[in-house]
């Protein structure tokens, strides 16, 4: 089975009332188009998964990111590949989260989490941020 390693930034700001939320994106291409996913992509060859992960978000969303902690490693078998993607928590820098490849983009709070369709590898961080909201 083919590994893919790729990273994921769990961007976090603050709504209009103070309280934590993260930003969610929907996949438009792809055999996953229309699932929901944290914005990333794959690292290339000698990228550290920071270095991959700034890269991904700028050309994604032409957005300026700092990456912060680790979240966790999810490690989940699609039908037909392994994924291993490192997950970290990030922050705005600069720009303005334009959507260059996806279809749509939501901020939600922990409440919200679970209102969307969450690819799977993805679905298994939430309990995780949920945590890190608090």
């Amino acid at each position: 089975m083919k590994n893919i390693r790729v990273v994921a930034a769990v961007i976090k700001a603050e709504n209009e009332d103070g309280r934590p939320i993260i930003f969610a994106t929907q996949r438009g291409y792809g055999e996953y188009k229309d699932g929901w996913e944290f914005p990333g992509g794959k690292i290339e060859e000698g990228e550290t998964p920071q270095e991959a992960l700034k890269r991904e978000i700028r050309e994604e969303l032409d957005t300026e990111i700092s990456v912060g902690e680790l979240i966790d490693t999810i490690e989940y078998d699609y039908p037909t590949f392994h994924l291993s993607m490192d997950c970290f928590w990030s922050d705005i820098l600069k720009g303005n989260l334009v959507l260059n490849e996806h279809e749509a983009a939501m901020w939600l709070t922990k409440e919200q989490l679970g209102n969307v369709d969450w690819l799977p590898a993805d679905e298994l961080l939430i309990d995780m941020i949920k945590e890190g909201m608090d």
